[in-house]
């Protein structure tokens, strides 16, 4: 039962308190949202951005929690974290010493861990440094120049606030993966999302009210996006089951194995990875051309709107890379073959070792290609729709995906918590399987 399961997380000492110290960090991002960065005329920038929805802006600001919007502390999100562990991952490919440094176990790991905070900061320091130049060239639709004080001394605290804002998103979302439930960086980008749920709803009855939206057409949407919430929890509980067969083994006077299981592999096994990071690479250079007069670098910028046939094509393709690419990086069917023959194990009318691994690596390669398929139909069908129907708010299949697939990832965690400890989970009969 879901409410008996609910109930046993707070009979688990170690769960509550890894979920309160979550909930608390949480709090503490959304609380560092609303503090603004100096400098900076409030009325200004919100009017700049009352035009923003259906830009890159907009999207900037989804990821942002709406941080951007207000310029606060918080104002670059995530985001250059997730763009240097982009990075760090595509030169582990390619450069022999950070190869070296990934197959190095939880030592490794760290060393890469520290490259990509100082790439994080790096990244911040451009970005910032970006937007306050671009900051003191806008105005708003009345002419309102939104710096108070132009100048070096604007621009360095802007750095620098921006810069130590990001750094300390990046330890919180750390901090929530280490001692909490769930990913940390993905709960925050989450919680961001989430917290502009009640404005989204404000908004579409205000304009209800005003009749500039019929309810016919909200019903519509509701029912697309309940669709949508269905569809992707079924695919990402998805599975391709290859069946394994183990052979006895005598070991004294006793006979073990014998038994017949299977490997599962997930229709979507790099999750919600794909479109973060493909938004993330989308994002940087666009939020950073956007404050730039340049008029080359404008048409580009309009040219990419969310709303343009360009900006999707580029968004889908980068999302099948990144779908391949973090696959490839997180499973590697040698590693399995190899494991599954010292056991004893073998996949039924396939040859241990090499033709075993070949096998894995040719059925992973077409349920990826399925898994890209329904994540970049996703995040661009809906989305367009939406544009289409000019709803006033932007969550689209991108925020649908990753809102859903972050839930499911926590719950999982939660419950798995519980099962080990022999407690009833949430679902009374088969387990919630999450990502992990």
């Amino acid at each position: 039962m879901v409410g008996t399961g609910f109930q046993n997380i707070f009979k688990i000492p170690e769960l509550k308190k890894r979920i309160l110290f979550t909930l608390l960090l949480l709090i503490v991002y959304r609380i560092g949202v609303h503090v603004p960065t100096p400098g900076i005329d409030a009325d200004a920038l919100a009017s700049f951005f009352s035009g923003a929805q259906g830009t890159l802006f907009g999207l900037f600001d989804m990821f942002s929690g709406g941080a951007l919007e207000r310029l606060s502390v918080f104002a670059l999100g995530i985001m250059p974290y997730i763009s240097a562990s982009i990075i760090l991952q595509l030169l582990t490919v390619v450069v022999p010493t950070l190869e070296r440094l990934s197959k190095e176990g939880e030592a490794g790991r760290k060393k890469i861990t520290q490259y990509t905070r100082y790439g994080t900061i790096v990244l911040s320091i451009i970005q910032s440094y970006m937007i306050s130049v671009g900051l003191e060239r806008m105005t708003s639709p009345g002419g309102a120049p939104i710096v108070l004080v132009p100048g070096l001394s604007f621009r360095l605290m802007t750095v620098i606030t921006l810069t130590a804002g990001t750094a300390f998103i990046m330890w919180l979302g750390e901090q929530i993966t280490e001692h909490g439930i769930g990913n940390g960086i993905s709960l925050i980008i989450f919680a961001g999302i989430v917290a502009r749920l009640p404005i989204a709803i404000f908004n579409t009855f205000r304009l209800l009210s005003t009749g500039e939206m019929g309810i016919f057409l909200i019903l519509i949407l509701v029912v697309m996006m309940i669709g949508v919430v269905a569809a992707i929890i079924f695919m990402e509980r998805g599975q391709r089951r290859i069946p394994v067969q183990y052979a006895k083994r005598i070991v004294g006077r006793r006979m073990y194995g014998g038994q017949s299981t299977h490997l599962p592999l997930k229709i979507n096994m790099a999750g919600v990875i794909p479109p973060i990071f493909a938004s993330s690479i989308i994002m940087f250079p666009a939020t950073i051309g956007n404050f730039i007069t340049v008029p080359w670098i404008q048409a580009i910028v309009q040219a990419m709107s969310p709303d343009t046939i360009w900006y999707n094509l580029v968004f889908v393709g980068f999302i099948v890379f990144f779908c391949y690419f973090y696959t490839a990086v997180t499973f590697n069917p040698s590693d399995v073959a190899e494991n599954m023959k010292k056991h004893g194990g073998y996949i039924p009318g396939i040859r241990p070792g090499k033709r075993t691994a070949e096998y894995i690596e040719k059925v992973l390669t077409r349920i990826t290609l399925g898994g890209a398929i329904y994540v970049s139909a996703i995040c661009v069908l809906p989305t367009l729709l939406i544009y289409k129907f000019n709803v006033p708010f932007y969550f689209g299949g991108t925020a649908l995906l990753i809102v859903v697939g972050v839930a499911i990832d926590t719950v999982g965690q939660m419950e798995a918590h519980m099962m080990a400890r022999h407690y009833e989970g949430f679902m009374k009969k088969g387990q919630l399987k999450g990502r992990t």
